[in-house]
């Protein structure tokens, strides 16, 4: 999708060309920070397909675009504060998302760090392990996180954008073994006046492999809204870690997330 800023967002992957990848081979975080804001703002305009998960998730879809390689899609769901806080639902998304997704995501099998590049971007390489007929598949992202404080209601980006790191040795030795998928996600976890939380993502991707694309953009709507109450199942069984990851964050004056320990 061709943003108003000139930017494109879709599942075409960056190629940087550096060999290691460094940061300035990709675009700057502050245009892609600004692509995200400028995609969630996209979304409002977007037609409203279904509800899910007993009307607590929202479903959009939007056309692919002469930008775009697939259609994209959003769900919005809103969360009361007892439910889940803007603080909780930030550090389970917005800090070290991966490691987190490995423990809600039932499919999210292993995740790795190939690279920090700054304290707000870093590229991870996820796998998903599916049944044998339709085969694992491997995902590498950059991913950059941007957290707004200075306003009376705090909001947070999470941009995921699909990533080729052939050029760095290193990076693709470590990448997991699968058939590579390719998607791209924007997250806006925004506290509402009456303090209340939004969380709205946005999506495009593809699997890869020999999955019909009209199967996997079926059943795509469904599986983006499953991850609202995966997430928050998840939370509930892990408030006193996530809680402590706050105060820890806290206490360091940083946005460098606590490393998880061991879920029982």
């Amino acid at each position: 999708m061709l943003l108003p800023s000139g930017f494109k967002l879709n599942v075409t992957p960056l190629k940087p060309a550096s060999s290691p990848i460094i940061l300035t081979d990709f675009p700057s975080e502050e245009q892609i920070v600004q692509a995200g804001r400028e995609l969630v703002d996209a979304t409002l305009k977007w037609n409203h397909s279904k509800d899910f998960c007993k009307g607590i998730v929202k479903g959009y879809v939007h056309s692919k675009e002469a930008d775009d390689e697939e259609p994209w899609f959003c769900r919005v769901s809103v969360h009361a504060p007892e439910v889940a806080s803007f603080d909780e639902m930030w550090f389970g998304l917005g800090t070290n998302k991966p490691v987190h997704e490995k423990e809600y995501v039932h499919t999210v099998d292993q995740v790795v760090l190939l690279k920090s590049l700054s304290d707000h971007a870093a590229v991870w390489n996820l796998h998903y392990k599916f049944p044998l007929l339709v085969g694992n598949r491997t995902f590498t992202v950059l991913q950059v996180t941007h957290l707004d404080t200075s306003g009376s209601n705090k909001s947070g980006l999470i941009v995921s954008i699909p990533v080729d790191v052939s050029s760095d040795a290193e990076m693709l030795k470590t990448e997991f073994k699968g058939t590579r998928g390719r998607y791209v996600s924007v997250e806006r976890i925004h506290q509402l006046e009456d303090g209340k939380t939004e969380w709205r993502m946005a999506t495009s991707s593809t699997p890869g492999g020999s999955i019909p694309g009209f199967l996997a953009q079926a059943s795509a709507p469904g599986q983006i809204a499953q991850d609202v109450p995966m997430f928050l199942n998840w939370l509930n069984r892990r408030r006193d870690y996530v809680k402590g990851g706050i105060a820890e964050n806290a206490a360091a004056s940083t946005e460098t997330p606590a490393e998880p320990a061991p879920e029982a």
